[in-house]
């Protein structure tokens, strides 16, 4: 059961890091699942040290682990756009 919820906090997750980055139109849900999962790692390996908090890959559903997550999707995010913007440039 805790892969299911996984996929679906992620997904919830890549979600609202999609909105808050505004790349919310050209993300499917599929995408945002993976934002939010390779996000919650980004997270987990840069950010859950500093806030010693867990992430959502490890099974850790807190109010910080929460927005260690999303912190982290929205980061990957962030990368993402800045090497499209490089792009086509």
């Amino acid at each position: 059961m805790s892969f299911i919820s996984w996929i679906v906090v992620g997904g919830i997750l890549g979600w609202v890091a999609s909105m808050i980055m505004k790349t919310n139109e050209q993300q499917g849900i599929i995408l945002n699942i993976i934002v939010g999962i390779v996000g919650a790692f980004l997270g987990g390996l840069l950010l859950a040290p500093l806030f010693g908090t867990g992430t959502i890959n490890q099974s850790d559903f807190s109010i910080g682990s929460l927005l260690v997550s999303l912190l982290g999707a929205v980061i990957l995010l962030a990368i993402v756009n800045f090497f499209r913007r490089r792009r086509n440039a």
